[in-house]
């Protein structure tokens, strides 16, 4: 396994004052984002120890509703090692995670939020149901950005007026290609798993298409994984 140090070293940003929008995802050696439905058969204790660190460097996770109820999130507890080094480096003991949700499709009694260590946010907008808005209120924040879809760089926006610049978006597809379309994307921190899958499975971003060009910080091996960390050109 890696280092912890030499791992928070690599994805270390700059200037954590300055906001910034990282994505993790996993990916087949063919491009599949997932097996089944789910990314957890492509990844295994590497990646795992990955996207630990990430969450430990993070202020805010985003994650869209689809992720959470396909991946059963629960309330996205630290272990207490990362808590004592994120305390020892003047932040929260926990990331606070942020849920994007056009049709607020979300159980309120879901270990998501009733095990969540901090009041969890939904991110939704004006004309999603008033009554499931009300309910969710309940055991969450939530934030209102556009009319009739969500307006992810406004919401992106208000993480960092929040004080949580250091955003980690942890999927789904949907929600990434909705950030590329919109321009929104710092950071993409792609783990290549060496697996075929073949067969219909989603690419990491589907949406419109939008051009981003990027440039590599890293390709890092560690056991049979390759861990790719790109940043804006």
């Amino acid at each position: 396994m890696f280092d912890v140090e030499t791992l928070i070293e690599r994805y270390a940003v700059p200037d954590r004052a300055r906001p910034h929008l990282r994505v993790s995802f996993v990916s087949s050696l063919d491009g599949a984002a997932w097996l089944d439905g789910r990314s957890g058969p492509l990844n295994d204790e590497w990646d795992q120890q990955v996207f630990a660190t990430l969450r430990r460097l993070s202020d805010a996770v985003l994650v869209g509703a689809g992720t959470v109820r396909i991946e059963g999130y629960d309330g996205l507890t630290l272990d207490e090692e990362s808590q004592r080094w994120r305390v020892e480096h003047g932040l929260p003991p926990h990331a606070r995670l942020a849920i994007v949700s056009h049709a607020l499709d979300l159980d309120p009694t879901a270990a998501v939020f009733t095990e969540a260590p901090v009041r969890p946010l939904v991110v939704t907008h004006a004309t999603a149901p008033a009554a499931r808005r009300e309910a969710l209120a309940q055991v969450a924040d939530v934030l209102v950005h556009g009319e009739r879809s969500v307006d992810l760089p406004a919401a992106v926006a208000d993480l960092a007026a929040r004080g949580m610049p250091q955003v980690l978006c942890e999927g789904g597809p949907t929600l990434l290609g909705a950030l590329v379309a919109a321009d929104a994307v710092d950071e993409l921190d792609l783990t290549i798993s060496p697996v075929l899958v073949s067969g219909t499975a989603a690419r990491i971003a589907h949406g419109p298409q939008r051009l981003v060009p990027m440039r590599m910080v890293h390709a890092l091996p560690g056991g049979p994984m390759l861990f790719l960390r790109y940043v804006r050109a």
